[in-house]
């Protein structure tokens, strides 16, 4: 039966900003709307808790956000049908990975997932992705979603290594991974298509930084 559990994070707003890169589309997004959303979220404490296939709409429009998909591996117009459909693959009880949602105010605020690595010399290995939606940046939900990853990386799910891939051009968000101890490993030259440009992306990887140790007592 899946754990669907639920908790509540004050953190700091310390999350920095995502700056648009020139190359991407134009953002269509009413920013009346996206300030009032903003300012409702407002001092609010952070509720992470399991994603759901309900989820889907509140997927589809944050991957759809034109400040937020050029800077992960999206496209336009993304589908809700597609999106309820991966997430109630994800909620399967036999699925090892773990999606997580962040809410404000009972509203939609962001979400992350660690993938584990399935091939049998890779299982001490997990891809990390994350986002944040416009209206709830800055307000410290991805620091608080990469946390919760963190602390279930190391002390449940036997994740000895966790990786992930960003754009290049993305500095607020290689600073905030850094922080959680990822180190970057290796840039890719042309990796993606982002905006009718050809976007670098940097590989990083943190390491478990107190991985458990097993010894017969003397």
């Amino acid at each position: 039966m899946q754990n669907n559990f639920t908790y509540r994070i004050i953190v700091d707003a310390c999350e920095a900003p995502v700056t648009k890169p020139e190359s991407a589309p134009g953002s269509c997004l009413n920013r009346d709307l996206v300030t009032s959303a903003a300012t409702a979220m407002s001092d609010a404490a952070i509720t992470l808790r399991r994603a759901r296939p309900d989820d889907a709409a509140d997927y589809a429009r944050t991957m759809g956000d034109p400040e937020v998909y050029p800077w992960l591996l999206q496209l336009p117009f993304p589908s809700v049908d597609f999106w309820r459909a991966r997430l109630a693959d994800l909620a399967a009880p036999d699925r090892a990975e773990i999606h997580l949602v962040a809410e404000i105010d009972g509203r939609f605020a962001g979400s992350a997932g660690l993938h584990q690595i399935q091939r049998l010399r890779r299982r001490h290995a997990a891809m990390l992705g994350i986002s944040v939606a416009t209206e709830a940046q800055h307000r410290g939900v991805g620091r608080a979603l990469m946390q919760a990853l963190c602390d279930y990386a190391d002390g449940w799910a036997q994740i000895l290594r966790i990786e992930l891939d960003v754009d290049a051009q993305n500095h607020r968000a290689i600073a905030l991974y850094e922080s959680f101890g990822f180190r970057r490993e290796g840039l890719h030259r042309a990796y993606a298509m982002r905006g009718g440009v050809y976007a670098d992306s940097l590989s990083m990887a943190r390491l478990h930084p107190h991985p458990p140790q097993v010894g017969w007592p003397d």
